[in-house]
Formats: C-alpha cells, sequence, structure tokens
C-alpha cells in the first residue's frame, strides 16, 4: 500500500507503530518522521516517536519531539495537547 501511497500519513504511521512493537526503534523514529512530514497534525505520532526515542536512549531528541507535538497540537486537540504536556512532565 505504502508503494501506492508513499505519503499517506495513516499508512507511515502503522508502519511506525510495527516498527516499535518489533523493537525497531530506530527505524519507528524515521517512519514517525516520514508521517509528521507528510501530517504534521498526527498529534500522536509525536507522542509515539518520543517512546521510540525514550527506548533509543535520546533524551535531547525526546524532549525535541514532545515540544514539538506541544506547540503543534496547542489550541487543536486538547486530549493529545494534555497526553503530550504529562509525558514531558514526566522526563
Amino acid at each position: 500500500m505504502l508503494v501506492r501511497s508513499p505519503g499517506d500519513p495513516f499508512l507511515l504511521y502503522a508502519l511506525a507503530q510495527e516498527q516499535a512493537k518489533a523493537g525497531n526503534h530506530a527505524q519507528a523514529v524515521l517512519a514517525y518522521d516520514r508521517c509528521l512530514a507528510a501530517d504534521p497534525t498526527y498529534y500522536y505520532a509525536y507522542y509515539h516517536k518520543a517512546r521510540s526515542q525514550e527506548e533509543l536512549g535520546d533524551a535531547a531528541g525526546l524532549i525535541a519531539t514532545l515540544d514539538a507535538g506541544i506547540a503543534a497540537s496547542r489550541g487543536k486537540d486538547a486530549k493529545a495537547h494534555a497526553e503530550l504536556l504529562a509525558y514531558r512532565d514526566m522526563v
């Protein structure tokens, strides 16, 4: 499906989720980046990208991702915004 629709944010998010589930966090981060490049309003991609970065021990990347997601979701998606803020408060 990605061959036919390489910029589909849903497919890219699904690919990232599968990579993360399989423990391939570096590949997951790349897929989340592709998802967010295709659609910066895919707010949960920020959250899950940060989780993969946490698994990789990338503290600076984790914080940058959460901050970007918080800024992107502010005033647009209250639930995603609150979850990103809560995660940011924990790190």
